[in-house]
């Protein structure tokens, strides 16, 4: 399902996964790729087909079907999908941009990659023409590039909000010293200012498997100096996360009395659900249930679950669409974009920021006994409580 929200303080409709009545808010006028009037959309998606990477093409088949999927769904708009590859790469991104958009291209639908989307959003800034990315580094958003992914500043403020509500309201920050654990640690840091929780203290370790082990015993021991009441972690299913998981209780730390929480999501590796250090812990997803439609839906269409960054095609392709259907010339605008009643896609309920940022619906889960349990459900409008 997919619509735009009418108004931010009336409840959403949550119906199975179809494409019902849609309408959007009246766009201000605002620079943006023109539309002909009765004519479809013209819609470049770039994808990173044609890097030689045997990962990256399936990833740009499934971005392709589901962005085909939303196209086939769309009721009172239609798009004229056309698929650009980038080979992966920041420079191909840059040129599929200027192409597309010298082909008549609308706005813009990808790349993934941070650095490629940069690229295409560069490429084409001067034409007017958006890019919608299916990227969730916030550096990157910004004048005409928006991100489509769910943000770490998103997620640590959902978490860090929660956690202050059930009385965990001491944070303490634990980060590798990687890039993308110091971008983690600033978004936490930056929402624990925001909220009613206190900084309990930082502390990093060498992103390495000796460098985790040598650093367990004195984390663990100046998480027990601050008082800590929860332990906000920035590792991933690929990274730290499960080492972590080990040592910390392994040298002393009780997560039941210091509540672990996640950054980045922990569903996302199955090995991750019987792990005894993070059960009881906490993380943020999309909201379950039209995500697993969505998914149940694929699956039937294209004989395959899809990888979850296609929700975001689908996402794009509808939320065009929706806006679309008001027949101005300057739907896509940057103004039209950023409404504020934002849509409901597939990922749940979100919202462009005139920065380039989103704001997403999700949800709190936990994992118990090896499952995931939401704790907190996603808010469904944004008059919701999560927001």
């Amino acid at each position: 399902m997919f619509a735009v929200l009418k108004s931010a303080r009336k409840p959403l409709a949550w119906l199975a996964l179809s494409l019902l009545s849609l309408s959007a808010c009246g766009p201000i006028p605002m620079g943006g790729g023109g539309l002909k009037p009765g004519k479809p959309v013209p819609v470049a998606l770039l994808v990173p087909g044609g890097s030689g990477n045997a990962a990256d093409d399936v990833l740009a088949q499934n971005l392709r079907q589901a962005a085909e999927m939303a196209a086939a769904d769309l009721q009172g708009a239609s798009v004229d999908l056309r698929v650009y590859n980038t080979a992966a790469d920041p420079a191909g991104a840059s040129s599929a941009a200027q192409t597309a958009v010298s082909e008549g291209a609308a706005i813009i639908l990808g790349p993934v990659y941070a650095q490629s989307a940069n690229a295409a959003g560069r490429a084409v800034a001067s034409s007017g023409v958006n890019v919608l990315a299916f990227s969730n580094v916030t550096d990157i958003a910004g004048g005409n590039v928006f991100v489509l992914g769910q943000t770490y500043p998103n997620t640590a403020d959902r978490l860090v909000r929660y956690a202050a509500a059930q009385g965990r309201n001491r944070i303490f920050v634990l980060h590798e010293q990687t890039p993308a654990g110091d971008t983690g640690r600033r978004a936490i840091e930056s929402a624990i200012g925001r909220s009613p929780a206190a900084h309990a203290g930082t502390m990093s370790y060498e992103f390495s498997q000796q460098g985790i082990i040598g650093a367990a015993p004195g984390i663990v021991a100046q998480i027990k100096a601050s008082g800590a009441t929860a332990v906000f972690l920035t590792a991933d299913s690929g990274g730290a996360l499960q080492l972590l998981s080990q040592l910390l209780p392994e040298n002393g730390l009780d997560t039941n009395a210091v509540k672990l929480i996640g950054l980045t999501r922990w569903d996302t590796s199955p090995a991750n659900m019987t792990l005894s250090g993070l059960q009881g812990g906490w993380f943020a997803l999309p909201d379950p249930a039209p995500a697993s439609g969505f998914q149940s839906r694929f699956a039937a269409k294209y004989g395959s679950i899809p990888l979850p960054i296609s929700g975001l095609a689908y996402d794009g392709i509808a939320a065009i669409g929706a806006l679309a259907r008001s027949g101005a010339p300057d739907a896509l605008s940057g103004s039209a974009l950023t409404q504020r009643a934002g849509f409901a896609g597939v990922n749940g309920v979100f919202r462009l920021r005139s920065d380039g940022t989103n704001e997403r619906a999700l949800a709190v889960a936990e994992l118990r006994n090896g499952q995931i349990v939401i704790i907190d459900p996603a808010p469904r409008s944004f008059g919701g409580a999560g927001f």
